[in-house]
């Protein structure tokens, strides 16, 4: 028993649908914030490779155009705050595209690991979260010791690339004590670009792994138990117990409308072992005749039992009793069997009207 109540309890079953969709309307989705920040810094990087001549121009056609006017402009708090809102406006259509570019980084690397996703439930007030005892339970869970360890790696393979890159170009580093500064420039550039290049590179590996480690971990967290399966189950198809007993009351209300259409049939047709058939025909108002009831065994004597109680006659015809059971009650009869129906039919009026003649 306790071996069992122990494999109840252990989350060994895969998610469901429906609580993959409940995880996802709390915000709880396998999201990695390591894509963000790789995906960020590598396509500005691209970016900025592009885009650096034209802003070096931009920027420096500004320099030039406010020394060039400086002596133009009068020192009153007017011409300051006019001289001011034109820099930012020049620097901000410089930087603009950065800016830009930033944002639809940070929505796409959302977006293309957990798709569209509008929800404010993580932003709830959890006041369990102020308890310090959890707090600090946190501050030393697995998932902290995680991102203590993802940094220090991060840190330490990003400074190994540019204690490298450095090392290796030291000799050159020698020369630039006899260079110009223009050359001395460039040469830093070139190399702070390498350094920024080889740590995209690393930066991209460690985001793969982490978004795989992440879409693993919430995997396991979204694992049911057998206990939560069969809660979820009941819940979405409703306690089969319940489900039997409704099933149990509408087929006894099924059955009570059955048999009230019994006293209004013409003829019950019979195997005598175990079914019975009601069938009724009105030449008004029906194109055929229909079945309005029908049943076998303990169903099929109740139908005889209040076909005699209302003087409706009873035909025993094995083949014709069985071939009409398997028709669905309200069903009109088929054409293959209108001629015996007609038969069984007038031979039940005759009966009707001898009965009426000697009455």
């Amino acid at each position: 028993m306790a071996e069992e109540n122990n494999t109840a309890g252990e989350r060994t079953e895969a998610p469901t649908a429906k609580r993959r969709e409940d995880f996802r309307k709390k915000g709880q989705v396998a999201q990695s914030k390591e894509v963000q920040t790789a995906s960020l810094l590598t396509i500005l990087l691209l970016f900025w490779h592009f885009y650096m001549p034209t802003f070096w121009r931009g920027l420096t056609g500004l320099i030039f155009s406010i020394w060039d006017s400086a002596g133009q402009y009068d020192l009153t708090p007017l011409s300051t705050i006019t001289l001011a809102i034109s820099i930012l406006k020049q620097s901000g259509l410089l930087l603009a595209p950065l800016f830009l570019l930033i944002l639809a980084i940070g929505f796409f690397s959302s977006f293309f690991q957990i798709g569209w996703l509008l929800t404010a439930k993580p932003l709830t007030p959890d006041f369990s979260k102020l308890n310090p005892i959890k707090g600090l339970g946190r501050f030393f869970s697995k998932k902290s010791l995680i991102e203590v360890v993802k940094s220090m790696l991060k840190v330490t393979l990003i400074g190994w690339v540019a204690y490298s890159t450095i090392y290796n170009n030291f000799d050159q580093t020698l020369i630039l004590i006899d260079t110009s500064i223009p050359t001395t420039l460039l040469f830093l550039a070139k190399t702070g670009s390498i350094i920024l290049a080889k740590s995209c590179a690393i930066l991209i590996l460690i985001a793969f792994l982490d978004f795989l480690f992440v879409k693993w971990e919430m995997e396991e967290k979204m694992k049911m138990t057998k206990q939560e399966l069969k809660e979820e189950f009941k819940e979405s198809e409703g306690d089969p117990f319940i489900k039997a007993q409704i099933r149990t009351i509408q087929q006894e209300m099924a059955r009570k409308r059955m048999m009230a259409e019994v006293p209004e049939a013409d003829v019950i047709v019979t195997n005598p072992t175990h079914i019975s058939v009601a069938v009724r025909y009105d030449s008004l108002k029906m194109d055929a005749p229909v079945v309005v009831a029908k049943g076998a065994d303990a169903i099929a004597m109740k139908i005889r039992e209040i076909a005699k109680e209302n003087n409706i006659p009873i035909i025993e015809n094995r083949p014709v009793a069985r071939l009409l059971h398997k028709l669905d009650l309200g069903a009109s009869i088929p054409e293959d069997l209108f001629k015996v129906i007609a038969e069984i039919l007038a031979h039940v009026y005759s009966l009707k009207t001898n009965r009426n003649q000697w009455n």
